[in-house]
């Protein structure tokens, strides 16, 4: 077999195996030369089978390997380059001494070359197609006898095709797996360099050898900034410059001035009146206007940054303290906002739902959090400019981060502590705000021991993240706000509102797991290699489950579901109203379309999706198992079910009579029917017990049916009156057909009377019982008339030796003697109970005899 596969699949095979672990692309690339020698991995002489390889077979799988490499060129044309590219990352990768920039831009340029090599793995997978269903057209091979040499020869042909088809999707997985393997080399290096930064140790901001330095580069970077502010100044005013940029730089500072300081209150002015006003969509425009609040501010603070440029106290381009005044500028503008939003001022509780003491402490603190990482960047990028050492800044930094610590730490103890309040009501706070306000407890304990420790790196990368996810988690929870207004803007406080809020909640929170994982450390690389491994699937055994694959079963399976529910939809309301068919029939056929729809929807989605459908034979069995025990009677009310909409011996809107209940049929499902009882509940009626079971149908094929009042009169009453009044109120019934009439039957002579039946057919038999009652009184009013008496059943009791209830009782009855044993024993049975009964105390006077004989 080895050797009727090409050469490219065998190497393939030994990297498969591990027997081989260095072969790359560089060696499947290059074609061997016909000279070579063919020898095994220790260096024996080729094996008898190779031996006997004839030329004309290794010439043919030369030509294979050579077809694969050129139709890989082909699909990447620039071949070349990855070779080249793959030989620098591995020549880096060994070296170890590159930089992080250097390995961060390598591990771009295999990510975009693994991408490409990815999306080759189908190639050729038409043809393949193709190739395999001609193999399979000329049947199997057999077994035991020779196959016609035609035959034979065009299917090694075929094979020897399929396999150059699929050499190429080979060569670019082999490709592909190098990359990535490349990738997860970069990957963990950088991991590596990246805990050694924040493991590492640097100078104590606590040793006092530092403070000196520390002070001195402090008043270099203030002393530079302020000589070099005054050096513009002085080269702008003496040339004459800072004349002609003074009005615009006095009209950038009036502006910054107005926007910064009045903005606000502009702002909430209008919210207010927006609020009061209860338009429609008024939470909508009030949060529109809320933001503002951070555009007027922030195009004050560029108006401020540009009229100091325009003066000369900030440099005009390429200033790292202009933009770290941006940034610490922009930093408590959001701050404010953010505050402002989450911890209202007034009566309005806000989405948290503090009362307003408690917001007032926690807005104080959210402020102080933002003005103190403000202090923090202007600090660091003075420094910084100034040329200080990492101790000096350490030094410099300490004090600011102390204070943020103190103010992080009241701040997580009111989320976790204080009180909240619902309807005027206190209630604790939740298992989430407490976590929370703990978490930030312990965060401003650490980072400022990890900075007076030395471990500067781990406290900035500790600090600043946590602050950002509390305002990451802000935003998120603002803007959950917006959509519960936007949804439920009269919603009740005991109402549990519409489920469409929760689900846009749940999607914020997931479109912010990309932002948190960039703001603790995640690179867009790192995000971009997790979408790569969920673009590929994940290997699970030997089946690999592929989320992409997932998502176009459910694409393509919900819309055929759609679809098939819109051509339902159709056929009940347009379609088939329009045909003679009946109502039954009508759901049948929609029914029917819609469980075909489903059928096809899904196995066109499970043929689009590529999911083999083998692997499931084992769950099959293990199925076939459970219905044979526990999901028998499913599947015998389902078959029921499809047997119910064939036969169509029940429709809907009949009337049936199964089990003892009488009611209409409502629905007909795969598992069930349900009928609604003339007491207006629903029963719902295993489809088994319709198929199996006995059921009466009144309205199948017409609604005409037959009712039959019973009427017993009293002995003695003329017969023939009774007969025609009875008669005269059939069809004197306006419901009672008149062809086959109404007929009165002298049925029985019953034990207290003379036993007639009334039969009619009505027309609708939907109406029995209505019909029923008006002719029960249209007969009990004629007979009235006419004298004629219904009689009740009557019982006499006749008493045998009345007396002997009350014969005189003695206190101790004596021992019958034989002499007189016989006369007591000559009275009849009744009288001698009785006597007995009344001397035990069980009968009195007034009482019934215990023997009746009854007329």
């Amino acid at each position: 077999m080895i050797r009727a596969l090409p050469t490219a699949l065998a190497l393939l095979l030994v990297v498969a195996q591990g027997t081989s672990a260095q072969v790359s692309l560089d060696g499947l690339i290059g074609a061997p030369t016909p000279t070579e020698e063919p020898t095994t991995e220790a260096g024996d002489p080729p094996s008898e089978e190779a031996e006997t390889a004839s030329p004309k077979e290794a010439e043919a799988d030369t030509e294979a390997l050579t077809d694969a490499q050129q139709a890989l060129s082909q699909a990447v044309p620039d071949l070349d380059e990855w070779k080249t590219r793959v030989d620098q990352a591995e020549t880096l990768l060994q070296a170890g001494s590159g930089s992080t920039l250097a390995l961060t831009r390598t591990r771009e340029t295999l990510f975009g070359w693994r991408d490409r090599f990815q999306s080759l793995g189908s190639l050729n997978a038409g043809r393949i197609a193709t190739v395999q269903s001609q193999i399979e057209a000329l049947g199997p091979v057999p077994e035991g006898g020779e196959e016609q040499p035609a035959i034979a020869a065009r299917r090694a042909e075929l094979n020897r095709q399929l396999d150059v088809l699929r050499a190429p999707a080979i060569l670019a997985k082999e490709a592909y797996a190098r990359a990535d393997g490349l990738i997860s080399e970069v990957d963990s290096q950088l991991r590596a360099r990246e805990t050694t930064r924040l493991t590492a140790r640097g100078p104590s901001p606590l040793n006092p050898a530092n403070w000196p330095a520390a002070l001195e580069g402090g008043r270099d970077a203030l002393g530079g900034v302020l000589s070099a502010a005054m050096a513009r100044v002085d080269r702008n005013l003496s040339s004459g410059t800072l004349l002609r940029t003074l009005p615009l730089a006095v009209l950038y500072m009036v502006a910054a001035l107005v926007l910064l300081l009045r903005s606000r209150q502009w702002v909430w002015l209008l919210q207010d009146r927006v609020e009061r006003s209860h338009a429609r969509g008024r939470a909508v425009w009030s949060f529109l206007l809320s933001l503002w609040v951070i555009v007027l501010p922030t195009l004050g603070l560029s108006a401020l940054i540009l009229a100091l440029r325009q003066i000369g106290v900030l440099a005009r381009s390429g200033d790292t303290l202009s933009q770290a005044i941006f940034g610490a500028g922009f930093t408590i503008i959001i701050a404010r906002w953010l505050n402002g939003q989450l911890f209202p001022v007034g009566e309005h509780g806000g989405p948290l739902g503090y009362p307003p003491d408690i917001r007032a402490k926690i807005r104080r603190n959210g402020v102080a959090l933002g003005v103190g990482l403000a202090a923090i960047i202007v600090v660091s990028a003075l420094m910084h400019s100034a040329g200080a050492s990492d101790a000096a800044i350490g030094v410099m930094v300490l004090p600011l981060q102390v204070l943020l610590a103190v103010v992080l730490f009241r701040l997580g103890y009111l989320l976790r502590h204080a009180p909240m309040e619902r309807d005027g009501r206190e209630i604790s706070s939740g298992r989430v705000r407490t976590t929370v306000g703990l978490l930030c407890m312990i965060v401003a304990i650490v980072t400022p021991i990890l900075a007076a420790a030395g471990y500067a790196a781990a406290s900035d990368a500790l600090f600043a993240p946590a602050v950002m996810t509390l305002a990451i988690f802000g935003v998120i929870i603002v803007l959950q706000r917006l959509v519960y207004d936007i949804y439920a803007p009269t919603t009740d406080s005991t109402d549990t509102g519409p489920l469409m809020p929760v689900v846009i909640g749940a999607v914020l929170f997931l479109l912010a797991v990309p932002v948190l994982a960039l703001v603790w450390g995640a690179r867009v690389t790192d995000l971009l290699e997790v979408w790569a491994q969920f673009r590929a699937g994940f290997q699970i055994g030997e089946t690999t489950i592929s989320p992409t694959d997932f998502m176009t079963f459910v694409l393509i399976f919900g819309g055929g579901y759609l679809l098939t529910q819109f051509v339902k939809r159709q056929l009940k309301t347009s379609v088939l109203p329009r045909t003679r068919m009946d109502l039954g029939g009508q759901n049948a056929v929609a029914a029917g379309v819609a469980y075909i729809g489903i059928i096809v929807s899904a196995l066109v989605a499970i043929t689009t999706a590529g999911i083999d459908l083998s692997s499931l034979a084992i769950v099959a069995g293990a199925l076939s198992v459970g219905i044979g025990f526990g999901l028998q009677t499913i599947v015998q009310n389902f078959v029921s079910g499809i047997i119910l909409l064939i036969e169509r011996p029940i429709g809907e809107g009949d009337m049936i009579e199964v089990n003892g209940q009488v009611g209409f049929v409502r629905d007909i499902s795969v598992r069930s029917t349900r009928i609604e009882t003339f007491d207006r509940t629903d029963v719902i009626i295993p489809n088994a017990d319709l198929v199996s079971g006995q059921v009466t149908n009144w309205t199948r094929g017409n609604l005409v049916g037959r009712l039959i009042i019973p009427v017993g009169v009293a002995y003695g009453s003329d017969v023939e009156q009774v007969r025609r009044i009875l008669l005269e109120v059939g069809e004197s019934q306006p419901m009672v057909l008149a062809d086959p009439g109404p007929q009165a039957l002298f049925m029985a002579f019953g034990a207290s009377s003379l036993d007639f039946e009334l039969r009619v057919i009505l027309r609708d038999v939907n109406w029995k019982v209505i019909v029923t009652d008006e002719m029960n009184r249209d007969i009990d009013r004629r007979f009235a008339e006419a004298g004629i008496e219904i009689p009740f059943a009557q019982q006499d009791i006749w008493l045998r030796n009345p007396e002997a209830l009350h014969a005189p009782r003695t206190s101790a009855p004596a021992e019958p003697s034989a002499d007189t044993a016989a006369p007591d024993d000559d009275r009849p049975d009744t009288a001698r109970e009785a006597s007995a009964m009344m001397d035990a105390g069980d009968l009195h006077d007034g009482d019934a005899a215990p023997e009746a004989e009854t007329q």
